[in-house]
């Protein structure tokens, strides 16, 4: 069996997953609404968001692993409820699936398991994974262009409305908004 690479404090992670089977994910508009506050409700705790993308049947991440410190500040104080940054995920995609399968009367697994991660080493390739998760609507014949798909973190990139998405450091990745545009 392959052993899952676990997720390292301070590191950056592409996170993707896929309903099981391809089975769609979010069949309606409330269905990504709930899932993103889920994913601010367990994520941001420990991680930090630079992008991602919800298609109906999979997602795409693009994290930074917060660092121990971070994620468990009272550990001095309390070294028992020190949590792994894997299980802020599962407690997502655990509690988003109880919910799904409530309101379509499903059983059973919907993500297949375990989530993938892939470990960022290289600027050049954060920014790829940053374009390849903006453009995945496009590439999977959702639309024409990242502006024109809701369900991304590109339009919160260009927008001047708050945010927990590290949209100052994105930018700066790509020096300016104008050439952030240009190379979507």
């Amino acid at each position: 069996m392959q052993q899952i690479e676990p997720l390292i404090n301070g590191n950056y992670y592409h996170i993707y997953n896929r309903g099981i089977n391809s089975c769609n994910l979010f069949r309606e508009q409330g269905n990504y609404e709930y899932f993103l506050g889920l994913y601010d409700k367990y994520i941001s705790q420990a991680a930090d968001t630079f992008a991602w993308v919800l298609m109906p049947n999979h997602f795409h991440f693009l994290v930074r692993i917060k660092e121990e410190e971070e994620i468990n500040p009272d550990r001095v104080s309390n070294p028992v409820r020190v949590s792994t940054p894997s299980l802020y995920f599962s407690k997502l995609f655990n509690s988003y699936a109880q919910a799904f399968n409530k309101r379509y009367q499903r059983h059973g697994n919907l993500f297949e398991r375990p989530f993938k991660r892939k470990h960022i080493e290289s600027e050049d390739y954060l920014k790829q994974v940053l374009l390849y998760i903006h453009n995945n609507p496009i590439h999977h014949g959702f639309c024409e262009h990242p502006m024109e798909y809701p369900w991304s973190s590109y339009l919160s990139c260009i927008s001047v409305k708050p945010t927990k998405l590290k949209r100052d450091v994105v930018i700066g990745w790509f020096d300016d908004e104008a050439n952030f545009k240009y190379m979507h």
